[in-house]
């Protein structure tokens, strides 16, 4: 395999960049596409229908266009209603992202532990399975916030985000029968680990915030180990569905996780 295939990172927005920099740690060299379905966004308040239909056919474009060596969901949502139908469709490895119920678990003292994600991610038959394999000795209060997507943008964009934005998402939880006793929070949406110092710092308590990325890392170099990359990184492409002055605006952060290249798909 050729050392300049890259890895290709797709969300519906900025979301995965948490799941890169994850995965930058470990493949500091890896070439890197990062696509986001701007004119799609955000998915988290889309029909499965919608989101069934529009995944599988972008990501074909974007194989045949890029040809990377692998393909990573970074979003939670695109994950748990599209991860099969991708898989189906393209020969090539695909590693999809889902809530870190089981890691949540075991770490929760009080055995009871939050799932604060996008709304379609919360109510998917996916993370009832997987609290019921997992977490099936806790009490597991989920959330979806569309406004903490946005904020977390917004936040990328160097807009002022009001700290009671943070506070509403968490108060989505703890006002729950037995939300004062979480003492874990899943972030089901790779937005969220991007403001979880806001979330920190919202809570008025201490909470154990709990994602993904560190795994789907692990489990990119794991299928890539042996593989030929370059000698030196260099820079990554950001790709968007529409490139418009919002995306433009999202420059400096992109350039600052190494993608500064910019193009329209």
């Amino acid at each position: 395999m050729s050392a300049d295939r890259p890895l290709l990172f797709f969300d519906s927005g900025m979301g995965g960049l948490s799941v890169l920099a994850a995965t930058r740690a470990l493949l500091p060299t890896a070439p890197i596409v990062y696509a986001a379905d701007s004119a799609g966004f955000p998915y988290g308040t889309r029909s499965e229908a919608e989101i069934a239909a529009r995944v599988p056919a972008l990501l074909g474009r974007l194989v045949e266009r890029y040809r990377p060596r692998l393909v990573v969901i970074a979003c939670n949502t695109a994950s748990t209603i599209a991860l099969a139908a991708v898989r189906a469709a393209l020969d090539m490895p695909i590693v999809g992202t889902v809530p870190a119920i089981k890691p949540a678990a075991l770490a929760s003292d009080t055995r009871v532990i939050g799932v604060l994600g996008t709304e379609a991610t919360v109510r998917q038959p996916y993370v009832d399975d997987l609290a019921a394999r997992f977490a099936a000795d806790c009490t597991v209060i989920r959330h979806g916030s569309a406004d903490l997507v946005e904020a977390a943008e917004a936040r990328l964009r160097g807009d002022p985000v009001n700290p009671a934005r943070f506070a509403a998402a968490l108060d989505g939880l703890f006002a729950q029968p037995g939300g004062e006793r979480i003492d874990t929070i899943v972030l089901a949406c790779t937005h969220f680990p991007l403001v979880e110092a806001d979330l920190a710092a919202a809570a008025g308590r201490p909470i154990r915030f709990v994602d993904g990325s560190a795994g789907i890392a692990r489990r990119v170099s794991a299928l890539t180990r042996g593989q030929n990359w370059p000698a030196a990184a260099s820079d990554g492409l950001a790709v968007f569905t529409r490139l418009d002055d919002t995306a433009r605006s999202l420059a400096p952060a992109l350039a600052a996780r190494g993608l500064s290249r910019m193009v329209a798909l």
